[in-house]
């Protein structure tokens, strides 16, 4: 891997987009079927979505907000501002329009791309009364019965855009760009009093990515496949859930909702995931709920599983013959089912 030797995180992209051409990149269910999305087809949204964005006169430094769910046009959106050498700024899904009003004038943000109209009603009223705030793109129409006083754009028509401008422009952009540069202002879900917005440069975000690389390439990394679920607003997820996959070639599937994750996981069938304790406390909880149910002789090989499962984790080596034996069994009666 190339931590040290990255500059940017558009600059980590584009790389590993050549060099993982072929590969899926990101996944995302709409009208019940999964859809995907290649590092090669990525890279190139990302550009045409970049040179847009310059096309309508972002400038390095200028800071732009993105609000939406999960979903493919997010890390595109991202990667793109980046790719500029602007500042991304998200905002949580669940913000009231105070807290819009507070993030835009706090951030200075120059413009906005957001999901749809859901999300549209309360930011809004906020984008309207932003005094730095000068075009919002959309990436589905928002449906306006007026005019909201600020230019909007859609999201293709920013892309056909785009080729207006010179692509050494934004190869130039790029090649700017330095590991102490501003990547994005990540804020507080404001439980504390007022949002604060935590300044985070490329170089910290290829720090994290590094030190969690170190971590799970003790598993042995493969073609990795992660299941990103919590809000890519955070910090914990926009690092972990979309930096990090990039950084290893690895794909990316959106899990649908909170409510749908567990189906999610049967689908997407993730090598990695990466989440708050709460998560497993639920699956394990769940497991024993069902081992509540079941018949005495299912239950003893449970116990089982998990006894002999433990010492031959921490203590590797030391199972007797018939302990063997009996773990083969366990693995085949017990362990197979729970993967699955």
């Amino acid at each position: 891997m190339s931590y040290e030797r990255w500059q940017s995180l558009p600059e980590m992209f584009f790389e590993q987009a050549e060099r993982h051409a072929g590969r899926g990149f990101l996944r995302w269910k709409a009208d019940g079927a999964w859809q995907s999305l290649g590092y090669r087809e990525a890279a190139n949204e990302v550009r045409a979505l970049a040179r847009g964005l310059l096309g309508l006169g972002l400038k390095p430094g200028d800071r732009v907000v993105i609000l939406s769910e999960s979903r493919a046009e997010w890390p595109i959106a991202d990667l793109a501002i980046m790719a500029t050498g602007g500042v991304t700024v998200p905002a949580y899904t669940t913000n009231t329009t105070a807290d819009h009003q507070h993030v835009l004038t706090h951030s200075g943000a120059m413009a906005a791309i957001v999901s749809g109209k859901a999300l549209a009603k309360r930011f809004l009223p906020a984008a309207i009364e932003a005094p730095e705030l000068r075009f919002i793109v959309a990436i589905e129409d928002l449906e306006l019965a007026q005019r909201p006083g600020k230019a909007v754009h859609g999201w293709a028509e920013v892309k056909a855009e785009g080729a207006r401008t010179p692509e050494g422009l934004l190869e130039e952009r790029i090649a700017t760009l330095k590991r102490k540069d501003r990547a994005c202002f990540i804020y507080t879900s404001g439980t504390g009093g007022t949002p604060k917005g935590v300044m985070l440069g490329h170089g910290a975000i290829l720090h994290n990515c590094r030190g969690a690389h170190d971590v799970i390439r003790q598993l042995g990394l493969d073609e990795e496949v992660f299941l990103s679920f919590l809000p890519l607003s955070h910090a914990y997820e926009h690092t972990v859930g979309q930096f990090l996959p990039m950084t290893i070639g690895a794909e990316i599937w959106y899990a649908e909702s909170a409510e749908k994750l567990m189906d999610n996981i049967a689908e997407a069938r993730p090598t990695i995931m990466t989440a708050v304790p709460r998560l497993y406390e639920v699956i394990h909880q769940r497991i024993l709920r069902g081992l509540a149910k079941a018949k005495p002789a299912q239950r003893r090989w449970f116990e089982r599983a998990l006894t002999l499962g433990k010492q031959r984790y921490e203590k590797p080596g030391s199972l007797s013959l018939w302990q063997r034996l009996q773990d083969l069994a366990a693995e085949l009666l017990v362990r197979r089912k729970i993967r699955k």
